[in-house]
């Protein structure tokens, strides 16, 4: 953790300094290291139907369509500024709270980067940009529920990428995700000064996989 976040309150100063450096004043968040750190995770993963959940500006959908190997790029986000965004990239977008509208074993890779930073409910900032960046006071708020659709909605032999933050805590995440019947293994990982980001990659757990 940078000094000047640990200056200004622990957790909540780092969440201001990413917020400032990020652009709290934007209704979509625009792309940043995390989001490089799934694009190019994704280009070498990503096949067949592949949803980006919480997709923001659409700009790691784009990549995937432009770069990767998959069929169909679709792009979900609940922001509809975001929706927006990704439709002018020319990405397929819809309006949707992660996985509920897809059906039971339709997609082949599923992709979050997911609002994971740690918020104390009394400072949140109620606008777009919360809700691209908070994770609730856990950093976890939106990644359980997640967790707990994804089994359902991705085919058998199909991989979700999760990005997760140190912030978040990354053994939770992943004895979370084993809970629910998921093999994770990280595919990618980079460290920050104010964190480590690591992409999981989750599949089904069958037999003594």
């Amino acid at each position: 953790m940078p000094e000047d976040a640990e200056e200004s309150g622990g957790a909540s100063g780092t969440r201001d300094a990413l917020a400032d450096r990020r652009g709290l004043d934007e209704p979509v968040y625009e792309p940043a290291e995390d989001s490089g750190l799934l694009a190019a995770a994704a280009v070498e993963h990503a096949r067949g139907v592949t949803l980006e959940v919480g997709t923001g500006s659409g700009w790691v959908a784009q990549r995937i369509r432009a770069e990767g190997d998959a069929t169909r790029v679709i792009g979900s986000d609940v922001n509809p500024h975001a929706c927006e965004r990704g439709r002018e990239r020319g990405v397929e977008t819809v309006r949707a709270d992660l996985l509920a509208p897809f059906r039971e074993g339709a997609l082949d890779t599923v992709l979050f980067n997911p609002p994971y930073l740690p918020t104390d409910p009394d400072n949140e900032w109620d606008d777009w940009q919360e809700v691209a960046l908070s994770g609730g006071e856990t950093g976890r708020e939106l990644i359980e529920p997640f967790l707990d659709d994804l089994p359902r909605a991705l085919a058998p032999d199909g991989v979700a990428l999760l990005l997760v933050s140190s912030l978040t805590g990354f053994a939770d995440v992943v004895e979370y995700a084993v809970d629910r019947g998921l093999r994770a293994e990280t595919v990618a990982e980079e460290s920050y000064p104010f964190e480590t980001l690591s992409i999981l990659g989750l599949r089904h757990r069958t037999g003594d996989n």
